[in-house]
């Protein structure tokens, strides 16, 4: 029989791994919306790898920071710069090949919004936070990447005027939390919580499913909006 002890840190390997992969996952698909924003505002290369880098490592850097794992990951492991540059570049010489895919931008955020708050609610509850309190850092890694490449770029962050962006990470890290608690495979509660925050982002769009906002200044709002928000965005989804 195996020992008791040979067999927890085998677990606890594993969940290193898996949160590895979505973390590594989720920069480079974060790191391509970084920098097609990047290639959209006709940044230099410089430009492009720096934003492409700020939007796939922020909010892991930020989970990271609040939960004491020093120095973060995205700093002192080299796959992860590796992988944001890797995006950055591909981006850079092929946008046009990325920009023929379906509402890139939105879609990679998507995508990178899913990956992130799945694994930073896997690894708060790693180190011991409480299931809220790990579902609402898990939604702060998933939203940071995003926040940092807008303000980048001097845009207003999605998360304070799209449609549906904190609420669909929070769901996802919800689902992990809930997985945890019931002793759920966590390879299949992620891949539940990574659909379930891209579904829910993507349906956003695509139906404006949005949180209400202060009645009388709807026409403010629109003003406000950045040139790709909204409009635009679900007609390139068509």
């Amino acid at each position: 029989m195996e020992p008791a002890g040979s067999m927890i840190a085998r677990m606890e390997l594993s969940a290193d791994r898996l949160v590895l992969v979505l973390d590594l996952a989720g920069t480079f698909v974060f790191a391509l919306s970084g920098a097609m924003a990047a290639v959209r505002r006709r940044l230099d290369l410089f430009g492009v790898l720096v934003l492409s880098f700020a939007a796939a490592t922020f909010g892991g850097i930020t989970r990271d920071l609040l939960i004491g794992a020093v120095p973060p990951a995205a700093i002192s492991d080299w796959r992860y710069l590796l992988t944001s540059l890797v995006a950055g570049i591909i981006t850079f010489y092929c946008h046009p090949t990325v920009n023929r895919l379906i509402t890139p931008v939105l879609i990679f955020d998507a995508a990178g919004l899913g990956l992130f708050a799945v694994a930073g609610t896997h690894k708060a509850l790693s180190f011991g936070l409480n299931p809220i309190m790990a579902a609402l850092l898990g939604m702060l890694t998933g939203i940071g990447g995003g926040m940092a490449r807008d303000v980048l770029v001097v845009e207003i962050p999605v998360v304070l005027r799209s449609e549906l962006y904190a609420v669909a990470a929070l769901a996802g890290a919800v689902v992990v939390v809930s997985g945890n608690m019931l002793r759920l495979p966590s390879a299949m509660v992620s891949v539940v919580g990574t659909v379930l925050c891209f579904g829910l982002r993507f349906l956003a769009i695509r139906h404006s499913w949005k949180l209400p906002v202060a009645r009388g200044l709807a026409q403010s709002a629109k003003e406000t909006q950045a040139p790709h928000d909204s409009k635009d965005d679900k007609s390139r989804m068509h």
